[in-house]
C-alpha cells in the first residue's frame, strides 16, 4: 500500500474516529414503553396504564391495548412501582448547604463563589437522583451569578441536575439583610442587593433580568435588628414597580414574606408566590386566593432549623414556631389558596426535598393533592406548559418511586428511576 493510501486511510479512520466521540457525547434519546404497575398522571391515579417515549416526548398514556406499534418500543418493565411526572421543586437554594454544618454568615461570608459553584454540582445532582427533574431556585445568596452559571452547565449538558429556573442575587431593603453585626467601617458581601426607593428598585430588576434570571425574587419583609421580629420593608410603591418592571419584560416576581403586612403588600404588589408566610392569617390567605397569588410553604425548612436549635422532634413538644407554622398552614389549607411544593432545600440536605411532602401530609394535606402541588400545580404555577403530566406531547421528565406514595407518602424517598428530557439517569 502507498503512503498516499495509508494516508487516507487513517484520515478515514479519524473521521469515524471523531464522529463516534461527537455521538458519544451527547445524550442518546429513543423510544421506550415504561411498564408500571400504576401511573399517577398529574392529577389522578391510575391502574394498568403504561407510557410511551419517543426522543424526549411523551406519545402515549393509558392501556396498552390502545398502543399501536407497541412492539417497536424498549420495554421497561418496572414491577411494584408508580410512575409519575417528575418533580418540580418550589424552593431551593443550590449554593446554600445545611446550617447544621456550616451556619449562613459562614457559608457567605468565607465559603467562594468557586467552593459554592463545586458543591452546587454535587446538590443539583442530588435532587435529580431523589426524582426532582425541575427546581426553582429563590437567590443565590452572596453569590452574585453563580447560580446562572450552574444552569449553563446543567443545559449544555457538563453536569447533569434538574431544569432549573433561577432568581439570581435577589433583592432585599436597604438595611434589612445579613450578614450583620459588623462595624460601620468593615464592608462585607450580603445576601442579596440592596435597593431603596423605586428608581433604584426598577435598575436591580432590569439588572438582574440581564444578567440572566428568569424570575426575581424580592424579600417583603424581614429583621432589621438582631432578635427582632420580621417587619415589612419595601414600601408598597416600591413592589409595585419592581413587579411591573418584571412582568413588562415577560418574568414574574416571588417574595420572602412571613408577616401579616408584608404578605399583603406583596399580594396587592402582584407577585405571583409568597414564599414562606408563617404569619399568614385566614384573611390574608383568601387575599391571596382571590389574586391568584400562590404559597410555597417551605414547612421542611422550619423543621430543619429548630432541629439545629436543640429541638428533639418526637421527644419533645412542637416549639413555638411549629406550633404557629401547622396553624398557619392549616388556615392556608381552609382558604383554599394553591399551595406550591417546595422545602427551602439547602437549609437541610439536597436530595432530601421528600421531607416537605411528609410534612406537608402530617400537617394536614392530603397525599394526593401533594403529588398535584409537586407536578402538575407548581407546573401551572411557574408557567411550564409541557411539563408535570403524564400526557402525550408534554416532554418526557418522567420518575418511578417503589410501592404507592397516596398510601404511603414516604414511598417518594424510595425514588427509582429517574427520566428527564428523554434521558435515563437511574434505573435502580
Amino acid at each position: 500500500m502507498s503512503n498516499l493510501a495509508i494516508s487516507k486511510k487513517l484520515n478515514q479512520i479519524n473521521y469515524w474516529g471523531f464522529i463516534l466521540i461527537l455521538f458519544c457525547a451527547f445524550p442518546v434519546h429513543s423510544q421506550h414503553l415504561l411498564i408500571p404497575d400504576r401511573v399517577f398522571d398529574g392529577e389522578e391515579m391510575h391502574s394498568g396504564w403504561v407510557v410511551a417515549v419517543n426522543e424526549n416526548k411523551i406519545v402515549y398514556a393509558g392501556p396498552e391495548s390502545g398502543l399501536q406499534r407497541a412492539n417497536s418500543y424498549q420495554r421497561k418493565e418496572l414491577k411494584g412501582k408508580t410512575l409519575m411526572p417528575g418533580i418540580i421543586e418550589g424552593h431551593s437554594h443550590i449554593l446554600l448547604h445545611p446550617y447544621n454544618e456550616t451556619e449562613w454568615n459562614d457559608q457567605v461570608l468565607k465559603e467562594s463563589a468557586a467552593e459554592r459553584a463545586v458543591r452546587a454540582t454535587v446538590h443539583v445532582n442530588k435532587s435529580l437522583m431523589a426524582g426532582v427533574t425541575t427546581m426553582r431556585d429563590l437567590g443565590s445568596e452572596g453569590a452574585g451569578y453563580t447560580d446562572v452559571y450552574v444552569k449553563k452547565t446543567i443545559d449544555d449538558g457538563i453536569i447533569p441536575g434538574p431544569r432549573l429556573l433561577i432568581a439570581g442575587p435577589a433583592i432585599v431593603a436597604t438595611g434589612a439583610y445579613g450578614p450583620k453585626g459588623f462595624h460601620e467601617g468593615v464592608t462585607v458581601p450580603l445576601g442579596a442587593v440592596p435597593v431603596s426607593g423605586e428608581a433604584e428598585a426598577i435598575k436591580e430588576v432590569r439588572n438582574q433580568m440581564g444578567g440572566g434570571a428568569n424570575l426575581i425574587k424580592i424579600y417583603a419583609d424581614y429583621r432589621w435588628g438582631k432578635d427582632e421580629p420580621s417587619q415589612a420593608t419595601f414600601l408598597q410603591e416600591e413592589i409595585d414597580a419592581m413587579v411591573a418592571t418584571a412582568t413588562t419584560a415577560g418574568k414574574y416576581v416571588v417574595a420572602h414574606a412571613s408577616t401579616p403586612e408584608g404578605m399583603k403588600r406583596a399580594t396587592l404588589g402582584g407577585v405571583e408566590t409568597i414564599e414562606h408566610g408563617d404569619g399568614g392569617t385566614l384573611e390574608i390567605f383568601s387575599l391571596m386566593k382571590e389574586h391568584n397569588v400562590a404559597l410555597c410553604p417551605t414547612l421542611a425548612a422550619g423543621d430543619a432549623t429548630e432541629q439545629y436549635k436543640g429541638w428533639q422532634k418526637g421527644e419533645e413538644p412542637d416549639t413555638d414556631r411549629i406550633v404557629k407554622k401547622k396553624k398557619s398552614f392549616k388556615l392556608a389549607l381552609e382558604s383554599g389558596v394553591d399551595i406550591v411544593f417546595g422545602g427551602d432545600v439547602g437549609v437541610f440536605p439536597h436530595g432530601e426535598n421528600y421531607r416537605e411532602m411528609e410534612l406537608m401530609v402530617d400537617y394536614g394535606m392530603q397525599p394526593l393533592n401533594v403529588l398535584q402541588s409537586a407536578t402538575s400545580v407548581n407546573a401551572r404555577i411557574f408557567h411550564l406548559d409541557d411539563l408535570g403530566k403524564i400526557q402525550p406531547e408534554y416532554l418526557a421528565d418522567i420518575i418511578a418511586v417503589e410501592g404507592n406514595p397516596i398510601e404511603n407518602i414516604t414511598q417518594m424517598r424510595q425514588v427509582k428511576f429517574v427520566m428527564k428530557d428523554g434521558v435515563i439517569y437511574k434505573d435502580e
